[in-house]
């Protein structure tokens, strides 16, 4: 009996861990995929934009022939390293800079929510030195910060759940209730908030809903970022306000990911794990023993 009790154990571990390896080979198509698609649509993009971008300088040194190519390229350099410092060479003397009070609180977000736009970096030794030891404290604080809030959006969604729940309606009810958390959360971080980029920033709905997504998601690219346009008039509390609504939702998304990945951990069980009849009674034991994880509540 006991023989046969750890061998029925052996074969339910066994049948947790069969779809791990083909979990790992769609990981690396996934990227080998991306990376074949980002090339084929921004290659020849790019050529376009290189070869351009020469002509512009020989144009220029046609019209200005007193200037030869060594010190076009050393200008283009010195340019070019004003614009990793986060200095615009487009402005002028009346902008009030990168570093003004609400532009450092904005850079302290993107620090300890670890999106990193790469627009604007510490450049001083101090500075550098500061902003480790602020990631370093700071990224765990906001970790915990955002799982605290997500707790919070957790509980108002049972909460939610018991007010409008009817006994024999408890699956139309869960469905309802994601249903209205994914609505409104959708309205609130990523349809509405890319009009007021459009109309501040003078971008495209799809350039801000662009932006939107690539910041809440923490990958941060840094081509389109907030309050950076020297030509343009910010209100100083701008970007304070867009570092607290990047706050809120990066824990509303992450909410949605980890949706996502338990919606995908129950697709991959149910095809790949084929229930075995004769286990039932080994494999309910085993799983009562275990302790159940905290997850947001999904509709089966």
């Amino acid at each position: 009996q006991q023989q046969s009790s750890s061998m029925s154990l052996l074969t339910i571990h066994n049948q947790q861990i069969s779809w791990t390896p083909l979990l790992v080979l769609g990981y690396l198509f996934y990227l080998l995929l991306g990376a074949m698609v980002f090339q084929l649509l921004e290659k020849q993009a790019e050529s376009h934009f290189w070869d351009q971008f020469q002509l512009e300088k020989l144009k220029f040194l046609q019209n200005y022939t007193c200037l030869d190519r060594q010190a076009l390229e050393q200008f283009v350099q010195v340019l070019m390293e004003a614009w990793e410092k986060g200095v615009n060479p487009e402005g002028n003397s009346t902008n009030p800079g990168n570093w003004d009070f609400s532009s450092s609180f904005f850079f302290a977000g993107t620090v300890v929510t670890t999106i990193g736009y790469g627009n604007l970096s510490p450049s001083t030794v101090a500075g550098q030195i500061f902003c480790i030891f602020y990631a370093l404290f700071g990224v765990p604080l906001n970790l915990a910060f955002l799982n605290q809030l997500g707790k919070g959006l957790n509980a108002h969604l049972i909460a939610l759940e018991r007010w409008v729940q009817k006994p024999g309606h408890a699956q139309v009810v869960q469905t309802l209730t994601m249903a209205i958390f994914l609505t409104t959360g959708t309205l609130l971080f990523l349809v509405f908030p890319p009009v007021i980029f459009s109309y501040v920033e003078g971008w495209s709905y799809g350039e801000g809903f662009y932006f939107t997504f690539i910041t809440l998601s923490t990958i941060g690219f840094g081509d389109y970022v907030i309050g950076t346009n020297p030509n343009k008039h910010y209100i100083p509390v701008y970007r304070s306000l867009t570092a607290i609504w990047i706050v809120f939702g990066l824990a509303w998304l992450a909410l949605v990911f980890n949706v996502g990945a338990d919606l995908m951990e129950k697709f991959l069980q149910l095809k790949w794990h084929k229930p075995d009849l004769s286990l039932a009674e080994g494999a309910t034991t085993k799983l009562e023993d275990e302790p159940e994880q905290p997850r947001i509540h999904i509709p089966s």
